[in-house]
């Protein structure tokens, strides 16, 4: 039986390991201590617990490892790998924004694109909406959509991730810039003229992904702005959640990514530029 590990009891990993437990596979919670999560699955259905494992005590390798903490804790965690994983163990990456993979001394690794829309509060998770992970299709990635398609875990495969992942950059540098800054929840999007301000700052986005090669449909703002349309006003962004908490942002995985890539492409991107600067200073 394949063995599941999810690292980081957040709202996307609490969630990945709630469906695999649901489908009844050999899952395990990690975290930085032994505790109990209180679980919301939306949807009308009645809230669960979920234990979790302090990461130090778990000894066994894992067949497939969920990594789930946020893009900047990553480095924390990498030295817990060598007892997490075998020599065939498949190690994917659900976090927000875009990682050099060939950095990382990890045999069988994936970035994922993820869509999954939750929130955490001390030792509660609600799920919002989406149980939905993209990866790169391959015989591994293949055979693990086959494994979870009993499960409410979605795996898309995609011929190119890279699409995805960009199109997910740019759903991430629209919403959580302006909840974080806005200090707001998604209703932000309903102060005058924050919606004109996003569409500009995801053009901004648009134009660096097509230099770096990356082709979208001309209707590609709507789309993303449709997309934030269903969002529940209540529901906010990892970023804003962590600029409401005074913890480390993501910034140099989405926003910081793409700025970097317009300065290689000597491309004029003043929306982004702004938004990235005033990012930067809560990391002051």
């Amino acid at each position: 039986m394949t063995r599941y590990g999810v690292v980081g009891p957040g709202a996307v990993g609490t969630t990945i390991a709630y469906e695999l437990a649901q489908a009844s596979k050999d899952v395990q919670l990690l975290g930085r201590s032994d505790k109990r999560m209180e679980y919301d699955p939306g949807n009308s259905q009645s809230c669960t617990t979920l234990g979790v494992t302090d990461i130090k005590k778990a000894e066994t390798s894992f067949d497939v490892l969920f990594i789930a903490v946020k893009a900047h804790q990553l480095n924390a965690v990498m030295h817990d790998l060598e007892r997490l994983i075998g020599e065939n163990s498949i190690v994917i990456l659900a976090q927000n924004g875009y990682r050099d993979l060939n950095r990382l001394p990890i045999k069988h690794v994936y970035q994922a694109v993820v869509y999954i829309s939750g929130q955490k509060d001390g030792n509660t998770v609600t799920h919002y909406r989406d149980e939905i992970l993209h990866l790169q299709r391959d015989a591994r990635t293949q055979q693990l959509k086959q494994e979870l398609d009993d499960s409410g875990l979605h795996i898309e495969l995609e011929n190119n991730i890279e699409s995805t992942i960009w199109y997910k950059l740019l759903v991430n540098l629209g919403i959580n810039s302006v909840t974080a800054l806005g200090n707001d929840t998604a209703r932000v999007l309903k102060v005058d003229g924050m919606r004109e301000l996003v569409r500009h700052l995801i053009n901004d986005g648009l134009r660096v992904a097509q230099a770096e090669g990356i082709q979208f449909e001309t209707t590609l703002i709507d789309d993303i702005m449709n997309i934030y349309d269903g969002y529940p006003d209540e529901m906010g962004t990892s970023m804003y959640y962590d600029i409401k908490d005074r913890k480390t942002l993501e910034v140099d995985y989405i926003q910081g990514y793409i700025y970097e890539k317009a300065r290689e492409h000597k491309l004029e991107t003043p929306y982004l530029d702004t938004i990235y600067t005033l990012l930067l200073a809560h990391q002051v």
